[in-house]
Parts: structure tokens; C-alpha cells; sequence
């Protein structure tokens, strides 16, 4: 695919985050210029994983259109492997990260018959919503996503029964994730994304959703994590345990999904994953037992849980999914830390503004923030959306303004392209939101 060059220009962060993105990586990468190729391939050697990444367990076997992984003589260091790096990544929004490219190779299909490319979307964003407006997502890319993820999901794990085929088309995963990796290298890679967003929500749907919680959530979360987490157990009990990963459409899709992600992405970043997956599923057993007791909790418990029933397994492998690695001593960054929690609770009330319509018709009493405002501190319906709005936005610029603030205190170019990938991300995932009309609608309250 060719490089689509620069995205057009957005609303800019407030005054603190001046220095976020390109600027200071460019002041990170001034040295680089300066000694040429030959020592950017020195840092990206250093920065390669050194060994194979191999899937656990009974992984499925990779699809044809994906490579094989890499031998251990030609993983890391060959001069294929620096100079598919050096060009850098590709898509919309990274010709800022280029610093040393040479002139892109011939361009060649992705597919053998790419499929028609969909229309643009119809956006409808929430007014007042703090939020940056991107580019349509390439059209090309969201059309061959789409038939790959869909095969995946129909043919290779039954991720959902045949009834539920128009909620999985309108769900729109791949538009989704084209949006939220604008450099994400290849089909690979965004398939690697697209396949534990639909898992994630395999999971949501089968155990916790619309009157789907019972007393056994804890136990069947549990036990799909291990399609993720492996258990290391005697000769007796694994073939047990290795049968249970196909026993239903969450662990189906959960185990597939970790063994793909596997053979790209290192251990470490493996490792991190699984960590925030372990969080998510946390907080979805906190809902889960208000759901049950009908406790409506005071609303910082209710901020709380959201930091860990959220969106944060997404952004965390925005790296994976853009092909590098940020080393897990930087990931680890306390400030780091900090920056993607902001991302995933902001994103995440954004999701419960733009899901508040579609939740008020599910069964029971569904838990958001602006019906917790409203219980909670005695406002109307308005008045808690309105309100839930204005926290959305305050977690924004707080993201934003430590980002800012990581990036200058941290003039490592990895670090700077992993925030513009999480901001990238954020701002894919309201995009999403705001165009997806066939799950969302907004209340009348404007």
C-alpha cells in the first residue's frame, strides 16, 4: 500500500502539551540524523527481541495470507529484518516518525481480490465532547480487515451463532481498528488487534452482558483467562484443562487470539497484556456483584471499577500492533502508567455516553456513569449526561497534559511513539463511537 503521506492537520492539545509528538521526537532523533543510517541501525539492533516469540499450548496454526515467524539466524539482526524497521511505519499520521527512509519498495496487493471498499461514515459526536477529529480510516484496508477478521471469527473459532451475524457486521471491528493503528505495518499486525477486540467482546457478551451475569462468572472468567495465562499443571490434568479451550465461543476466541498475538509480539509484551487483561476481568466481576447485590455505587467507587472494567487491554499494545517495542523498564514508568490509565478511563466514559441510549434498553438496570450522577448526587437525566460529559473532558486534558509532560522529561523516540500511538487511539476509538449509528444513538439533550 503507499505511504498516504502526512494526515490532514488537528485541533491541537492545550498549551501544556506543546511538546507532545513530533517535535520532541524529532529533538530525540536529532543524533541519529546526524550519524546517518548506520546508527539508527545500531539502536533499532539493540531494541530488537532477541530470541523467537513461540505460542503456547495448542496454538491454531497461522492463516495463509501470514508469514511464518522469523528463524532464529534471521529473527533480529539481518539486514531484512533493520530495513523493513528502518522504513519506519506506515500509514496515516507517521510521516513525522520517519528518520531515515529509504525510497519504499514497489507496491504490491495485500490480497489477490481486494474486496469493495465500504462508504465513508456518518459521523454524529457528542456536542461539547472534548475529542480530535481523524482522517477516514483507508478504505482498502478496512474492506480486506473486514473479510479476514470475519473468516477468523465464522470459520476458525464460531466466535458467535449464525443469529448474531448482523450485530458482528454492524459492530464494525475492522473500520474500528484501522482508525485506532494508523501504523500498524501490515494486515498482520491489525488483524493482531482486531481478533482480541472481538475476543474481549465474545467474552463481555457470553458472560456478563444483558442478563448474561450468574453466580458462575467468576468461574468461567477464571477459567477462559487461561486461554490466555496458560496452566502449568501435571501430565494427569492438562489434556483436561487443553480440552476446555475449545469448549466455548469466549475461550475459542480468547485462546486463538493470544497464540496469534504470540508469534508477533515479544514475551514482555505478552506478559503486559495478559496483565491488563487480568485487571479488565477484575473489574468485571466488581460489576457483576453490584449487579447482583442492585448496590449503585457512590460515584468515585463507580470511577474506580471503570479503571479496571475499561478499554486499557487496547492501547497497551498499541506498540504490538505498530510492529516495535516499548521496553518494559519504560512501560513500567510510573508517568507511563499514569498516561495510559487516563486513556483508558476517558475513552471508556466516552463509551458510556455514547452507549447510554443502547443500555437504558437492555434488561435491568445497567450502570453507567451518568446514571450513577444522577442517583448519587439527586440530578436529572440531563444534568448527569451533561455532567458525565465534562468529567470525560477533564480526564482528556489531563491525558493530553502528561503526555505532553512524559515526552519532554523523556526524549526517548520510543517513548514519543508509543504516546502518539495511544493518542492515536483515543482518538480512533471516539471516532468509532461517533460513527457507528448502527449501535448508538444519542439522547435529546441539545
Amino acid at each position: 500500500m503507499p505511504d498516504p503521506g502526512p494526515s490532514p492537520l488537528q485541533p491541537g492539545p492545550p498549551a501544556p502539551a506543546a511538546r507532545f509528538g513530533a517535535p520532541a521526537l524529532a529533538d530525540a532523533l536529532a543524533p541519529v540524523r546526524a550519524d546517518g543510517a548506520a546508527a539508527a541501525a545500531a539502536v533499532l539492533a539493540r531494541a530488537l527481541p532477541s530470541r523467537p516469540v513461540l505460542p503456547f499450548g495448542t496454538a491454531p496454526a497461522p492463516e495463509a495470507q501470514a508469514p511464518d515467524p522469523p528463524a532464529p539466524a534471521e529473527a533480529a539482526h539481518s539486514p531484512a529484518a533493520l530495513e523493513r524497521i528502518l522504513r519506519g511505519p506506515a500509514g496515516l499520521g507517521t510521516e513525522a516518525l520517519h528518520w531515515a527512509r529509504p525510497a519504499p519498495p514497489p507496491a504490491t496487493a495485500e490480497a489477490p481480490a481486494a474486496p469493495e471498499p465500504p462508504a465513508p461514515a456518518e459521523m454524529r459526536p457528542i456536542p461539547g465532547l472534548y475529542h480530535h477529529p481523524v482522517p477516514e480510516p483507508d478504505p482498502v484496508r478496512v474492506a480486506e480487515l473486514s473479510r479476514r477478521i470475519k473468516a477468523w471469527a465464522v470459520d476458525e473459532v464460531q466466535a458467535f451463532p449464525a443469529e448474531w451475524e448482523d450485530q458482528f457486521d454492524g459492530f464494525s471491528v475492522s473500520r474500528y481498528m484501522v482508525a485506532c493503528h494508523p501504523d500498524a505495518p501490515t494486515l498482520d499486525h491489525l488483524m493482531l488487534a482486531a481478533r482480541l477486540m472481538v475476543a474481549e467482546n465474545v467474552v463481555d457478551d457470553a458472560y456478563c452482558e444483558d442478563g448474561a451475569t450468574g453466580p458462575d462468572v467468576g468461574g468461567l472468567l477464571l477459567m477462559a483467562h487461561t486461554a490466555l495465562d496458560p496452566v502449568h499443571t501435571t501430565q494427569e490434568y492438562r489434556p483436561a484443562w487443553e480440552e476446555s479451550l475449545s469448549s466455548d465461543a469466549a475461550r475459542r476466541s480468547y485462546h486463538s487470539a493470544m497464540g496469534y498475538f504470540t508469534r508477533l509480539a515479544t514475551p514482555a509484551q505478552a506478559d503486559r497484556f495478559r496483565h491488563d487483561m487480568s485487571r479488565l476481568h477484575m473489574g468485571y466481576l466488581a460489576e457483576a456483584a453490584w449487579d447482583a447485590t442492585e448496590y449503585v455505587p457512590e460515584v468515585w467507587e463507580y470511577l474506580a471499577m471503570r479503571q479496571f472494567n475499561n478499554f486499557r487491554p487496547c492501547p497497551t499494545i498499541t506498540d504490538s500492533v505498530g510492529g516495535y517495542e516499548l521496553p518494559a523498564e519504560l512501560h513500567a514508568l510510573p508517568a507511563m502508567q499514569r498516561v495510559i490509565a487516563l486513556a483508558g478511563n476517558a475513552t471508556t466514559l466516552s463509551n458510556d455516553l455514547y452507549s447510554y441510549m443502547k443500555e437504558l434498553k437492555s434488561p435491568g438496570k445497567h450502570l453507567n456513569l451518568p446514571v450513577v450522577l444522577a442517583e448519587k448526587e439527586g440530578l436529572s437525566d440531563k444534568e448527569a449526561y451533561l455532567k458525565a460529559v465534562e468529567v470525560h473532558n477533564e480526564l482528556m486534558h489531563e491525558f493530553e497534559a502528561e503526555s505532553a509532560a512524559l515526552t519532554a522529561a523523556c526524549p526517548d523516540p520510543r517513548v514519543a511513539r508509543f504516546l502518539k500511538g495511544v493518542a492515536a487511539w483515543v482518538d480512533g476509538n471516539h471516532y468509532w463511537h461517533a460513527s457507528n449509528t448502527y449501535r448508538y444513538t444519542l439522547p435529546d439533550f441539545w
